[in-house]
C-alpha cells in the first residue's frame, strides 16, 4: 500500500522541506486534509490567495488584507513560529523575477525555520530556476473509501425502498464506488446527486455517462464504448487465446494465486489487420474501462504542457483502475524522440521518458495496449524486454482468416453468408487486408443498392477486382516487417508467411536436420 497523499506532506514538513508543489484541482479537499494535519500536529496553518489576501484555516490570527503576492512571501518571512503556508493559484506570478528570487530566498532561509510554503494548483509550472528547490506532489484522487463516505453521505436523499436495495448489498456498493473511480470529490459528489434526481437510486450507467464528458473534457483521453466482441475479429488466433487466458488476471482470486499483473501488449503489423479493431475489443472481453490515447494531442502548444499532459492522462488512468489504456499508432506520436533535442527542445523525450518508466514501474492495474504501423520508427527502448508482456505481429489473413473476415462483414449487413460463395471470394482477395475486405463488401453494397439488386457473389467479386491491395503498393515495406518479426516478434496467428517461417526454424531446431535457426560459432 502506498503512501497518502496527507502523509507525504506531513513527511515532507518533519524533513523540513521549506517549498512544496501540490498539484491538485481540488482545493477544498486539499486544505481540509492540511488542516487535520495542521490541528493534530499543532502548527498554524494560513491560506493566500489574491483575492482576499491570508486567511487563517487553523490555529491561526484573524485574517490579513496582504494580496499582493511579494509583499505576501515578505509577510510570511517576517512572521514567527511553526507554520505553513499555502498560496492559492501562485503559479501565474512566476513569471516575475522578483518573485522567483523571493522564493529561492525562502527555500535557503526557513532551512533554519519551522515554517513551509506549499504552492497549491491544478496545473504544474515550475519555472526553471526553481526546479531544485521546490518537490512537487500530485494530490491523491478519491479513494475507495472516500467515494464510499461520499455515497453515503447522499443515501439519505435515495427513497427508502431503493436504499435497502443497496445498504444490503455489497457487490451493487463496490460497482457503484468502482464506476466512481477516477472523479474528484465534487465530481462524484455531483454526479451522485444527479443520479438520485434522474432514477432515485445511484445509477451506473448515468455514473459512468457522466465519467465519459469528463474524461473527455481534457481532449486528450478518449472513453471508448464497448460496441466490438473479440467475435468481431476475424482469425488471430494466438492473440485472442493470449486475451482469453488474461480475462480474469486481475482478479483477487489471480493474486491469492501468485499471478502478476498483465502489463500490456504491443501490436505491430499490416495496416488494416485487425490491431486497433482487437484494441477496441478488451474493453468488453475484460469489463473494463477502455481510454483511448491520441499520443499526437500530447504535445500541446505551450512549454511545459505536454509534460503536464502526459502526467495527467497517467494519473488519471491509474485511478480508473482496473483499466485498459489504448495508444493509437504510436510511432507517430514518439518516432522524433531521437532528434528531440535539436527539433523541440527536449520536450518529445522527456515526454517518452515519462511513459516508457512508468510503462516499467508501473503496480496499478492498468494494461497498456499499443497499436503501430511501422516498426522502424519506433524507439528501441520501447521494444526492450519489461516494457509489454509480448510484442505480437499481425500478418494479412491467411485464406480461412479471409473466408471468417467475409463471414463476419457480411452477416454484420444483414445478410446470411451460407448464400455467398465464400471459397471464390476468399480466393480472389489474396493478399487483401481485413479493412480492404470490409471496404470491398461496402462497395459491392453500394452499388448493388443503386442497381436496385440484391447483393450477391458475383457483385462483390466485381468490387474486389477494384481494390489494388496495400500488400502490393507497400511490398517492400511490408516484406522488411516480416523479416523483422522472424526473430523479434510473436506471431498473433498460426497462418501466414512469418507463422510458417517460425515452424519451420523450430522444425529445423529441434528436428535435428536441415540448417538451424541460429548461427553456431566456433569458439
Amino acid at each position: 500500500m502506498g503512501i497518502n497523499s496527507r502523509q507525504e506532506v506531513d513527511d515532507l514538513i518533519k524533513a523540513r522541506y521549506t517549498l512544496l508543489y501540490v498539484v491538485s484541482s481540488e482545493e477544498r479537499r486539499v486544505e481540509d486534509s492540511l488542516k487535520s494535519l495542521a490541528i493534530e500536529r499543532e502548527f498554524r496553518l494560513e491560506a493566500w490567495c489574491i483575492t482576499q489576501g491570508f486567511s487563517g484555516l487553523a490555529n491561526a490570527p484573524s485574517p490579513r488584507d496582504v494580496r499582493d503576492p511579494l509583499k505576501a512571501l515578505e509577510h510570511i518571512v517576517g512572521a514567527e513560529g511553526k507554520a505553513v503556508y499555502i498560496l492559492r493559484d501562485f503559479h501565474p506570478f512566476f513569471q516575475e523575477p522578483a518573485i522567483v528570487r523571493k522564493l529561492r530566498d525562502i527555500a535557503s532561509a526557513f532551512k533554519r525555520t519551522k515554517k513551509t510554503v506549499i504552492i497549491l494548483s491544478p496545473v504544474q509550472k515550475v519555472p526553471a530556476e526553481l526546479e531544485k528547490e521546490l518537490s512537487i506532489l500530485d494530490w491523491d484522487l478519491p479513494n475507495r473509501r472516500d467515494l464510499e463516505g461520499l455515497m453515503k453521505e447522499m443515501m439519505p436523499n435515495v427513497p427508502e425502498a431503493n436504499r435497502a436495495a443497496i445498504q444490503d448489498d455489497r457487490a451493487v456498493q463496490d460497482k457503484i464506488i468502482e464506476a466512481a473511480l477516477g472523479l474528484t470529490a465534487v465530481e462524484a459528489e455531483n454526479v451522485f446527486a444527479k443520479s438520485v434526481v434522474r432514477t432515485k437510486t445511484f445509477d451506473i450507467p448515468t455514473i459512468l455517462d457522466e465519467k465519459k464528458h469528463i474524461i473527455r473534457k481534457s481532449g486528450i483521453l478518449e472513453y471508448q464504448e464497448a460496441a466490438e466482441k473479440l467475435g468481431d475479429v476475424g482469425g488471430l488466433e494466438i492473440l485472442k487465446d493470449w486475451l482469453q487466458k488474461r480475462k480474469h488476471a486481475f482478479t483477487s482470486r489471480a493474486r491469492d494465486f501468485g499471478l502478476p499483473l498483465p502489463k500490456g501488449i504491443l501490436l505491430i503489423g499490416v495496416p488494416g489487420c485487425g490491431k486497433s479493431l482487437t484494441a477496441k475489443t478488451i474493453g468488453a472481453l475484460w469489463q473494463m474501462p477502455l481510454l483511448r490515447l491520441d499520443v499526437g494531442k500530447i504535445f500541446g502548444g505551450l512549454v511545459g504542457s505536454s509534460e503536464e499532459n502526459i502526467r495527467k492522462v497517467l494519473k488519471t488512468s491509474e485511478a480508473i483502475a482496473p483499466a485498459v489504456l489504448w495508444l493509437d499508432e504510436l510511432e507517430k506520436g514518439f518516432s522524433g524522440t531521437g532528434s528531440s533535442n535539436m527539433s523541440d527542445g527536449g520536450t518529445t523525450s522527456r515526454v517518452f521518458g515519462s511513459f516508457v518508466t512508468w510503462l516499467q514501474e508501473k503496480t496499478t492495474p492498468v494494461f497498456v495496449i499499443a497499436t503501430a504501423n511501422n516498426v522502424h520508427q519506433l524507439p528501441p527502448e520501447l521494444l526492450r524486454k519489461g516494457r509489454f508482456d509480448e510484442i505480437f505481429f499481425v500478418d494479412l489473413p491467411a485464406r480461412d482468416e479471409r473466408r471468417s473476415i467475409f463471414e463476419i462483414h457480411i452477416k454484420k449487413k444483414g445478410r446470411d453468408p451460407a448464400q455467398f460463395d465464400l471459397d471464390k471470394l476468399t480466393d480472389a482477395s489474396i493478399e487483401f487486408s481485413g479493412a480492404e475486405i470490409e471496404q470491398a463488401v461496402v462497395a459491392a453494397l453500394y452499388e448493388a443498392f443503386d442497381a436496385g439488386i440484391e447483393l450477391n457473389t458475383e457483385g462483390l467479386l466485381a468490387s474486389i477486382r477494384e481494390i489494388v491491395p496495400l500488400a502490393v503498393t507497400m511490398k517492400e515495406n511490408i516484406d522488411n516487417m516480416r523479416e523483422w518479426a522472424k526473430t523479434r516478434a510473436r506471431v498473433a496467428s498460426l497462418s501466414g508467411p512469418v507463422a510458417r517461417a517460425k515452424a519451420a526454424a523450430a522444425a529445423a531446431q529441434h528436428g535435428g536436420g536441415g540448417q538451424s535457426a541460429f548461427r553456431k560459432l566456433d569458439v
